[in-house]
């Protein structure tokens, strides 16, 4: 399940992962909200807390997850993944190298962190 992070600087897009992630999670609650940042700033900030396997990831929930990466390429400034996965924290700092913008991973210990970094408009 998919689940805003309401308490955010209005140019983020905060999500919190936890359970099974579906399609439906992704057209319902990611799409619309990243959809809608873009056409306001033109560029995408996103946080994600990842509190569940990305095993509980339905097949049709990465393929649209892939599918707005892509539709959004040249718009992500930056991506702050949140998890203790370390697979996924080091995926994440990788990513850096295949995207026009930044991306961090984050452990859980490390949320506000992730929160100061991503709202920043400034690199820190």
């Amino acid at each position: 399940m998919l689940q805003f992070i309401n308490d955010l600087e209005p140019h983020v897009v905060g999500i919190h992962a936890i359970g099974e992630v579906t399609k439906q999670d992704i057209d319902t609650v990611l799409l619309p909200r990243i959809d809608e940042l873009v056409q306001r700033q033109g560029e995408i900030n996103y946080l994600l807390v990842l509190e569940t396997d990305v095993k509980n990831w339905t097949a049709g929930a990465w393929l649209d997850d892939v599918k707005m990466g892509i539709k959004n390429f040249t718009k992500w400034n930056k991506i702050a993944v949140v998890s203790d996965q370390k697979g996924v924290e080091w995926f994440t700092d990788a990513f850096r190298f295949f995207i026009p913008g930044k991306s961090k991973g984050y452990s859980l210990n490390q949320l506000d962190d992730a929160v100061k970094w991503v709202t920043a408009k400034d690199e820190q």
